[in-house]
């Protein structure tokens, strides 16, 4: 970390950074908040190796709510990177602290993820103290960050932020017998239509064209959006979104597949007796419905119409 030849004083207004060397350790800088000539709060940053700095920052009850640890955070960061020389800058808080996220949005930091049983809750159990960890969400923002009150700033900060859901493209290829095509896997043991997990910044379409492509080196165009399904958590995963596209009929397409082994055993023509014995039951269910739709697409859940 870089030693600042001069002692600035960071400020934004009525907002003013004073340095405090009391009780900081050798490798954190920490400072006062003032706001309106008032103590208002504190804010550090610790440096913990390979130009990266880890913020903290509290701000006194009557000072809450007024914008001044957002503007107080902004500050630190500027200070960190301009004076410090670091290059990034990190901070860690508990899930449901919203105000607290709320600041560090404020002051460009991006979520990250979520560190787990990063963090210790401390309570009294029989006279003694007792830590139960819990999780903490890891946020941060770079030196080459737009500054959180441009629009670029501003955006980057709630993508990071939202919340994503997984997203799974499959195909429906049947034979002229109207049996349908089911691949046995190697990693589980219900077998599936073939498809997969879609990639980030790639279209469910496209996925399941590369899907096909690398599991049976086959080539196939997606038509039609058959249905859109919303699968609950299941068996130790989370949500998703299964989109199934038609892919038409094709009687030969297993004699020309030629099968990644890591990912697939076989390949079978099933009719829906053959699916409900063999894949997983909202299989059956969706393949159920899908049978019966006529035109447009099908919005299931759990491969079932919902019940509004």
């Amino acid at each position: 970390m870089r030693v600042p030849s001069a002692r600035p004083v960071p400020h934004d207004g009525d907002v003013v950074l004073r340095h405090r060397d009391d009780d900081a350790p050798g490798n954190a800088v920490s400072f006062l908040v003032e706001y309106q000539g008032r103590v208002a709060g504190t804010v550090e940053v610790r440096h913990i190796g390979g130009g990266t700095g880890e913020l903290s920052w509290a701000v006194l009850p009557e000072h809450r709510g007024q914008g001044v640890a957002a503007r107080a955070v902004r500050l630190m960061i500027r200070y960190a990177f301009d004076e410090l020389g670091l290059h990034r800058v990190a901070a860690y808080a508990d899930p449901d602290d919203r105000g607290w996220l709320r600041t560090a949005g404020r002051a460009g930091l991006r979520r990250e993820g979520v560190v787990r049983a990063a963090g210790e809750r401390g309570a009294q159990s029989s006279g003694q103290h007792c830590a139960e960890r819990h999780d903490r969400v890891q946020l941060a923002r770079l030196v080459t960050d737009p500054e959180p009150t441009s629009r670029d700033g501003f955006i980057g900060v709630l993508n990071a932020g939202l919340p994503t859901k997984r997203t799974i493209a499959q195909g429906l290829i049947r034979n002229s017998a109207h049996e349908i095509l089911l691949c046995e896997l190697t990693y589980k043991q219900e077998w599936d239509l073939p498809g997969g997990v879609v990639d980030p910044h790639e279209s469910p379409a496209h996925a399941l064209i590369r899907e096909i492509r690398e599991e049976l080196q086959v080539e196939m165009v997606p038509r039609s959006l058959v249905a859109v399904n919303w699968l609950p958590s299941w068996r130790g995963w989370d949500d998703a979104m299964l989109c199934v596209f038609d892919l038409g009929v094709d009687d030969h397409v297993i004699a020309r597949a030629r099968l990644e082994p890591r990912e697939l055993r076989a390949l079978h023509w099933c009719n829906l007796d053959d699916v409900q014995r063999s894949a997983a039951a909202y299989v059956t269910r969706m393949l159920r419905r899908i049978g019966h739709q006529t035109e447009g697409t099908a919005y299931l859940e759990d491969g079932s119409d919902p019940s509004w």
